[in-house]
């Protein structure tokens, strides 16, 4: 399930017995890996998550149990596993701080239509920002990558997998798939490609495969988004009204 809403609401999976929620909350120390870091955006660890499975509803014979909360994860939009039962979340942090929403500049509607790539929409956020055009690269999306190392099935292990996607260009970090020991992120304007070579748990390699999606500013979270690979082997992905002007 892929969630983009306010920036204190919770986004959650279910799945039979799998539970993952987090919050956009103001700075908390985190634990990652085992360690304490200052993580931006992640709110302390609280009994949240084990609340809100009470409300649920699931039918006879199913069970909701809690695997990852604050602080492992926050404002998560869309995750994957790959074939060791690892979860890479793409968590973003850019709504409405680095990413504007054309329904709340609705003057800007005739210059964002008129946009016909990328570079177009670059120039009209600076038109429009102006003195104040850096503050969009304040926040950045991230990966974080989920472990259940000891396999009691809870998270014991959350790690910064990628970030420094923080341009004024880019958009939400909307999808995220794992194969193999490669990892795939949409994130306008890129498609990228991320993997960890060197065992740390961080992407130490990326690449951009495809570049030039979100030529207008649109509506929030109508980015490109949905990997999935093809029984063909290929990849598809859809994207919303941001549109896209893709040389390959």
């Amino acid at each position: 399930m892929k969630f983009i809403g306010p920036l204190r609401s919770p986004a959650l999976f279910v799945a039979s017995i799998f539970f993952l929620g987090g919050t956009l909350l103001p700075l908390a120390n985190a634990a990652v890996g085992g360690a304490v870091e200052q993580r931006l955006g992640v709110a302390e660890a609280s009994n949240e998550g084990q609340l809100a499975i009470k409300k649920f509803e699931v039918a006879p014979g199913l069970k909701v149990e809690l695997f990852a909360a604050e602080p492992f994860l926050a404002n998560p939009v869309s995750f994957t596993t790959d074939g060791h039962g690892r979860w890479y979340v793409a968590e973003t942090f850019r709504v409405y701080t680095g990413v504007p929403d054309a329904s709340e500049h609705l003057d800007w509607v005739d210059e964002d239509l008129a946009c016909q790539t990328v570079e177009d929409r670059l120039a009209l956020l600076k038109r429009k920002y102006g003195d104040h055009f850096n503050e969009l690269t304040n926040f950045s999306e991230k990966i974080v990558r989920i472990e259940d190392r000891d396999g009691d099935g809870v998270a014991d292990s959350s790690t910064l997998f990628a970030d420094g996607f923080n341009t004024p260009l880019d958009g939400i970090g909307a999808g995220v798939l794992a194969r193999g020991d490669r990892v795939w992120f949409a994130n306008i304007p890129n498609l990228w490609l991320l993997r960890d070579t060197n065992g740390t748990g961080a992407a130490n390699f990326r690449t951009s495969l495809q570049y030039g999606y979100g030529v207008r500013v649109a509506y929030m979270g109508h980015d490109l988004h949905g990997l999935r690979m093809g029984p063909d082997g290929k990849l598809y992905f859809s994207i919303g009204d941001r549109g896209l002007h893709v040389q390959t």
